[in-house]
């Protein structure tokens, strides 16, 4: 017995068959095999094409099961992790009406603003656990606004997951979990933000149906059987954003546990057993996947949407030409800690949620034209990257988390040892690396919703460690170059 588990991102599409007996992933594959393009047509602007997705997982599902030889029938559940805040909008046909506008897009900035100075702080911080910001349902204000006669066309509007949900099922179903990423989960009713949607003039029947994180979701249709290569009638028992997933991946579900990602965005993001925010709203809170109103767990996120991007900006234009990642470490590797007084500051991609959504380009500080070096200009944009993590783990600290372990999958950023030794030494908290991804976590998840495991637990009784890293012995260099770092803000 399997099961498939897809993730959904905005750099590709991955799938991954598991053994749920042993846990054992048989078989992974994603695409496209370069960065799936992201269209800008303004500054702040991002979108993707929803059927561009779909064609990525057809490929990726066809090389699962032709790699893995696992015959369809022996799939017993379908798992789904997706890049969070996207809006998807659909006419009553079910057609896409318009590119997704996707996480890292900031239009709906100014509308979220007007809305908290009309609702008032109190309102949004008690009933969303944040201020409204750049989220689903204020880039759907945009859209409104700026493009009436779509908005008029929409029949229901969608994250990324429930889009490919919906290809797989014929069903559109959120849950509280989604919604909440929208800005439209109101934690004081247990219900759907009536007045967010009230304030915005939007239709009470815009939004899908309210289903569970775990549980029957719907069940493959014929068509997309066909299209897919697998067995009509597979149930589609498990569906979270990205953050949320990656946690469970690592199996973080409970209060002052933590998880970490650095892949196209770099992501802390820690469990809370309340339902509480900070009053400055720097960071953001989701229902977390096993979140209820009488047992709550909310992640606390702080996101760095510059992190893939300055990365990859350093490798084209920095680093020597036709270096690979591992090169651009080992080479980083030969700069001191602090980078010789270079400081990067990685905003640049988009309004930052822990800059209160100031949309800062990034800075480069400390240049010293007689000492400053490349391995410098590399190792700083790993050590800013870090810093901005830190920046939004010492507001967690200020809500009452306790931050000593950090639980990461071993890829991308966390690859790199300059990158993981920074983190630990300037956090104080040990790193555990674990063999897992996304898209496992999904299939993992889809095991959990179909009462294949018992529990989490069973679930991920067979996740194993493969690597711990320590704060340095001396963490004063790390502090400094942070403390350096944190006075250009």
């Amino acid at each position: 017995m399997y099961l498939l588990g897809y993730d959904i991102g905005s750099s590709s599409v991955k799938a991954a068959l598991v053994d749920a007996s042993t846990g054992a992933c048989v078989a992974s594959d994603f695409f496209p095999r370069t960065e799936a393009p992201i269209k800008s047509l303004q500054a702040g602007w991002a979108e993707q094409a929803p059927d561009a997705w779909w064609q990525y997982l057809r490929e990726a599902t066809a090389s699962v099961l032709a790699s893995s030889r696992v015959a369809p029938a022996d799939i017993a559940a379908i798992g789904i992790s997706y890049q969070m805040h996207g809006l998807v909008a659909v006419d009553r046909d079910g057609r896409v009406l318009r590119d997704a506008i996707i996480w890292c897009d900031s239009r709906g900035v100014p509308y979220g603003e007007r809305a908290l100075a009309d609702l008032g702080e109190r309102q949004c911080l008690e009933h969303l656990l944040n201020r409204p910001g750049n989220f689903t349902a204020t880039k759907l204000a945009w859209l409104k606004e700026h493009e009436p006669e779509t908005f008029e066309r929409i029949y229901k509007v969608m994250l990324p997951g429930d889009y490919i949900a919906y290809r797989l099922t014929g069903r559109i179903v959120t849950n509280p979990e989604g919604l909440s990423e929208y800005m439209l989960w109101d934690f004081a009713a247990d219900a759907p933000a009536t007045f967010m949607m009230e304030y915005f003039g939007y239709p009470a029947d815009i939004l899908p149906e309210v289903g569970t994180t775990f549980g029957e979701q719907g069940r493959l249709t014929e068509a997309a059987a066909r299209e897919l290569g697998l067995a009509p009638g597979t149930p589609v028992t498990y569906r979270a954003g990205d953050q949320p997933n990656n946690a469970l991946s690592l199996n973080v579900l409970e209060p002052g546990q933590i998880a970490s990602t650095a892949g196209t965005s770099g992501v802390v993001y820690g469990i809370i057993g309340s339902a509480d925010y900070d009053p400055m709203s720097r960071v953001n809170n989701f229902a977390h996947v096993n979140h209820t109103a009488a047992a709550p767990r909310i992640g606390v996120m702080t996101c760095i949407s510059g992190t893939g991007i300055l990365n990859s900006w350093m490798k084209r234009n920095v680093a020597p030409e036709g270096i690979s990642y591992e090169g651009i470490n080992d080479l980083a590797a030969t700069a001191p800690v602090g980078s010789r007084g270079l400081s990067i500051l990685p905003w640049g991609n988009g309004a930052e949620r822990v800059l209160q959504n100031r949309p800062d380009s990034c800075s480069i500080h400390g240049i010293n034209f007689n000492i400053t070096t490349r391995a410098d200009m590399l190792r700083a944009a790993q050590e800013g990257i870090v810093f901005a993590f830190m920046y939004g783990i010492e507001i967690m600290q200020q809500m009452g988390m306790k931050v000593d372990t950090i639980h990461a999958g071993r890829a991308n950023m966390f690859l790199s040892p300059i990158f993981r030794e920074t983190l630990a030494s300037v956090s104080g908290a040990t790193i555990r690396l674990y063999d897992t991804d996304g898209a496992v976590g999904a299939a993992r998840g889809a095991g959990i919703g179909a009462g294949i495991y018992a529990s989490p637990a069973e679930a991920f009784a067979s996740l194993r460690e493969v690597g711990t890293t320590a704060p340095a012995a001396d963490t004063a260099p790390y502090r400094e170059a942070y403390l350096r770092w944190k006075s250009y803000l």
